[in-house]
Formats: C-alpha cells, sequence, structure tokens
C-alpha cells in the first residue's frame, strides 16, 4: 500500500486537508470504541489498537493497514483508508490517536 501524497490528502484548493486537520478532530486515549467518520487516524503515543473499522461495515480491518496487529504503532504515523473510504469506528488497547474528520 502506497503512502498518500500531500495532493491526494488535500481537495484542490487546499482548503480541505487532512494535514492541517481543517475539518475537525477527536483525540481517543481511552479503551472505549469510539464512533467519528474520519479520514485519517494520527498516532500520538505508542498505540496498540483493538480494531478499525471503515464506515459501513463492522469488519475489523486493522489487519489491512497494519503488518504486525500486535505490536504498538509508534508516535506520528499517520493512517488513511484505502479507495475514497473513511474510518467510523476505532477502539484502542492503549495509547491515544487524533481522528481527524
Amino acid at each position: 500500500m502506497a503512502t498518500p501524497t500531500v495532493y491526494e490528502m488535500t481537495s484542490a484548493n487546499g482548503s480541505d486537508s487532512v494535514l492541517t486537520a481543517s475539518k475537525g478532530v477527536f483525540i481517543v486515549n481511552n479503551t472505549v470504541e469510539k464512533t467519528y467518520k474520519c479520514r485519517a487516524i494520527a498516532v500520538l503515543s505508542d498505540t496498540i489498537f483493538t480494531s478499525i473499522k471503515e464506515a459501513g461495515s463492522a469488519t475489523d480491518v486493522k489487519a489491512n493497514y497494519i503488518a504486525a496487529v500486535g505490536t504498538a504503532i509508534k508516535a506520528g504515523a499517520i493512517i488513511t483508508p484505502s479507495n475514497g473510504k473513511r474510518f467510523e469506528k476505532i477502539a484502542l488497547t492503549s495509547g491515544s490517536v487524533t481522528l481527524i474528520k
């Protein structure tokens, strides 16, 4: 899976940037599953995901984005859904993330 370019992460006029979180964010720092449609997940501290679900699906897709699902993802990682999808439900085992709308 290729890393998206800055151009791919922004709209044509640049006002809809995932990198600047121009549409808002929600910080998850507990183990309760959060429902929040987002275009990206920014990892704030070493984090282990319990589940990542795409919009409209009850299927955990974290293995589609993380090779070693039981290993902590390091702070600074940005996870974006493939093919124009959005993430909708995220649950953590540990750590903290920002959900970027």
